[in-house]
């Protein structure tokens, strides 16, 4: 019984904790676009015309030798 002296103010000290994180969260607005980076994994980063940089390399290594 003595041990919830301890752990009822330690859980309500955790949960003002993580209010306190969720509010910053909430404020500084990591939660304003969710959409948005499940749609930039789809999007090439890249032109086309840089996916053949590694070919272009090859070729050039070859007339060094």
């Amino acid at each position: 019984m003595d041990i919830l002296y301890l752990l009822i103010p330690l859980s309500l000290v955790f949960v003002a904790v993580i209010a306190y994180v969720f509010l910053w969260a909430v404020k500084s607005g990591q939660f304003e676009d969710m959409e948005g980076p499940a749609h930039r994994i789809l999007m090439d980063d890249e032109p086309a015309s840089l996916l053949n940089k590694p070919a272009a390399r090859e070729k050039s290594d070859s007339n060094v030798h």
